[in-house]
Formats: C-alpha cells, structure tokens, sequence
C-alpha cells in the first residue's frame, strides 16, 4: 500500500516541510491503515485466497467501497484529520487503478519461473502421492515448480510414471545444482537405509533446502497433516508458544479491552436482535441460549448465544446443525449467516472462559466422540478457545466427523504457530467471513 502512503502524502494539504514529518502525518497513516484493513477484510493478503480476474476485481472494487465509507466516517468525526474530501477521493481513485495494475502485473509475475522455487520430491508412495493431492492445483503450487517424484525403492508406484524422475542417489547434489533446485522434500515411505544422508547433506549446505513432507505441507497449505503426524515431528518442531507467560498476559489484555469496547459498540445492534427476536418466537420465549461447551484443558463453561433455534431444537438430544436446517427460526438464519448470534459470546471472552481467536470450543457430547475417533482430536484444548480462528477462515463450516478431523488440521496449526501477526491476520480477515456470510449453518 506503498501508492495510497504517497498519494495520502501528496493530496493531505499538510504544511509540514520533511519527508518524514509528512511519512508520520496521522492524516496520511490513517488513510493507509483504512485502505489496508479493507483490502485484508476482503482476503485480498491470504496466502491461500483463489478467484478468477474479474472476481479479484471485484473485491478490490468492494474493499475501496468500504475503505470509502470508512475514510468519510473517521475524517468526519475526528477532528485533527484534516485531508479535504476532495483528495481522499482523488487519493482512492488512483489508489484503486494502481493497486489493480500492481496486483495484474504481479499476477503475470507469479506464474513465471522466475520467482518460484524448484522442488525435488525423494519418494514415490503413499506419502508422496498426499503431496500430489492436496497441492495438485496450479494455484496451489503458485509458490513452486514441482519438478517430479523420485522413487526411493520398487514398491513406491503410488506417483504415476510421467512424474517420476530417475536420479542417481550417489550424485543428488550434483544433479540438484545442474537443475537449480532450491529445495528437496523428503517423502521417502521407508526412511531407515534409503536416504543418501551425505548427498542430502552436501545439498544443504551447498545453500539447497531439506524439508521434511509434514513440514512442507504445512508450509504449503497451512495446516497440519494428521495422516503425516507422528510424536517425533512435534517433539522436534519449533512453535508451541501456549505457556508463556507474557504472551498469555498480553493476549489477556487485548482480549478484555477488545471484548469491552466491542459490547459497548455492538449495543444497537444487540437491542435491535433482542427485539426482532421477541416479535418472532414471542415475549415468553427465551431470547438467549446457553450450552455447555468444552474449554481450555478440556474444563467445561457455559456459552452465551442468541437463540436461533426453536426452542424444542434439541428435544431428541445433542446434533449437528446441517445445512438448510429446520429448527432455525427465520430471524435465527439471518444472525447466523451473519455472526450476529455470537455476539453474547463476547461476555465469554470478558469473563475468561473463552479467546478472541482460537479453536471453536465443541459440545462434550461431541468431543467425546471426536476424542475416540480423531487421532490428536484433545490436543485443541491446549489453548483457550475463540470466537474466531484459522479454520473458521479456511475452511466452512464442518457438521461431521470427516469435517471435524480437517478442521482439527488448521486448529493444530495455529496452537503450533501462535503469535500476535497471525492472531491480527485472523481477526481482520474474519470480516470477510462475516461480511459474505461464509460456512454458516
């Protein structure tokens, strides 16, 4: 957003007389910051997000509608900002058919050899052939060329014939810098005996990565593979941040002044469900809903919702929501495509019962269940859990236990990687998800 700093720069009307006093202007950082938080709300930054052109346009399009609306409302209201409305609205035009020329050129870019890596796979089984499916794709693969798939005994013939690449073991170093590759995933189904280890070990401090399959998977597809997973790998792994006592500290804070301010701000729009609520079911009938949910360390609490259910939903015992449920209730389908039904839950996160990001806390019945089936299912509980989270932003909505078990993937990728940018990345990007409706039942 380096062109809406500078255009903001050049249209403000400041009189300051250095570069820097001008770079610092809260007129010129505001406008930045509101253009930025539109464009990520809009998923315009996710590593992952997809669209053809024209529906990339087209949230470009949206996300400068909304920074718009932002810009007339924070410049109207805060009286020390000061830019004219005529260059805010200069400054988002150009803004806007710069940004689209940027993002087509590096599109063009991106599909070029020029800035992918080059990756040799080292086996051709059943572990290889996870890679071939989930990154099978060429938008899955937008950050490397995969070269092929060498097979590391006889048995391995999962990978079909025209990807494999026959390489003599004795010189993999050799033929990984006459190819240029940049990196090496080790896929190997038997590892014990197979692998070249002093050939991989010239390759890597001849500057060419070694990467294990679980890892790169991870890398690639941001979460982390269950069929892949052994105790080893996570015993090795950096990450696994959830008992410091600092970060715990600050992710308390931020969640109590966040959880405050936004009960104050989402007052009207709490009143106004409370209302519409009562007009449908009735003054009688109850307005929120409490369930027991599972929480940090696998302790139960109480969560607090709208009801957008009948109020019999549940009289044949605990089940899953399914798409085009019956027992929603009219006004109950619109708060939940919305997320307006979890708005209670932000007394949950006052209290301490839950976080603003984090895995989304499950019934016991459920977790019960999940915790026989699913290998690694309790490990969820490690952190507290959210309102939002990585798989509610990668994945939709899951009503089954093959929908658990992905989402769990994401869930155990963000307690491995938790930090305040990734927390920060979810919580703006969750706007798309609410704003589109995304994964509601």
């Amino acid at each position: 957003m380096l062109s809406c700093l500078f255009l903001g720069i050049n249209f403000s009307g400041t009189n300051y007389t250095g570069f820097f006093d001008h770079l610092l202007c809260a007129d010129c950082i505001t406008f930045v910051l509101v253009v930025t938080l539109s464009m990520a709300g809009m998923g315009l930054y996710h590593a992952r997000q997809r669209g053809e052109p024209h529906e990339q346009l087209a949230r470009i399009f949206i996300s400068f509608a909304l920074a718009s609306v932002a810009q007339a409302v924070f410049f109207y209201f805060i009286p020390f900002l000061e830019i004219a409305p005529k260059a805010i609205i200069i400054s988002l035009v150009l803004s806007f058919f710069i940004v689209c020329l940027i993002r087509y050129c590096f599109s063009k870019l991106a599909k070029t050899a020029f800035i992918r890596r080059r990756v040799l796979v080292l086996g051709a089984g059943e572990k290889a052939q996870i890679i071939e499916q989930r990154l099978r794709r060429a938008n899955d693969r937008r950050g490397f060329n995969l070269l092929g798939f060498v097979p590391m005994s006889q048995i391995e013939t999962a990978i079909p014939e025209d990807k494999r690449r026959n390489v003599n073991m004795d010189r993999l170093c050799e033929y990984a810098q006459r190819n240029h590759i940049d990196e090496i995933v080790i896929a190997a189904d038997q590892r014990r005996g197979a692998l070249p280890m002093d050939e991989l070990y010239r390759c890597r401090v001849g500057g060419t990565y070694v990467t294990d399959v679980t890892t790169f998977i991870e890398k690639e597809c941001g979460k982390i593979p269950l069929n892949l997973l052994n105790p080893s790998w996570i015993i090795y792994s950096r990450g696994y941040k959830t008992n410091d006592a600092v970060i715990r500290a600050f992710k308390r804070l931020f969640d109590v002044c966040i959880s405050i301010a936004m009960l104050v701000a989402t007052l009207p729009l709490t009143l106004i469900t409370t209302l519409l609520i009562m007009l449908e079911s009735g003054p009688r009938a109850p307005i929120f809903y409490s369930q027991t949910r599972v929480g940090l360390n696998g302790e139960p609490f109480q969560i607090f919702k709208f009801r957008s259910m009948r109020v019999d939903a549940e009289s044949n015992g605990a089940v899953w929501a399914r798409k085009n449920d019956d027992r929603v209730t009219v006004v109950g389908a619109f708060i939940r495509k919305y997320r307006i039904d979890e708005l209670p839950q932000l007394l949950n996160v006052l209290l301490g019962d839950m976080s603003f990001v984090g895995p989304r806390p499950e019934r016991p019945e459920f977790v019960e269940k999940l915790t026989e089936e699913i290998p690694y299912y309790g490990d969820r509980h490690m952190v507290k859990p959210g309102l939002t989270g990585w798989a509610q932003i990668c994945y939709s909505y899951g009503g089954s236990t093959e929908d658990a078990q992905e989402k769990l993937q994401y869930d155990l990728y963000y307690i491995k990687n938790f930090s305040f940018l990734l927390d920060t990345m979810i919580l703006i990007e969750t706007m798309e998800v609410v704003l589109f409706g995304k994964g509601a039942r």
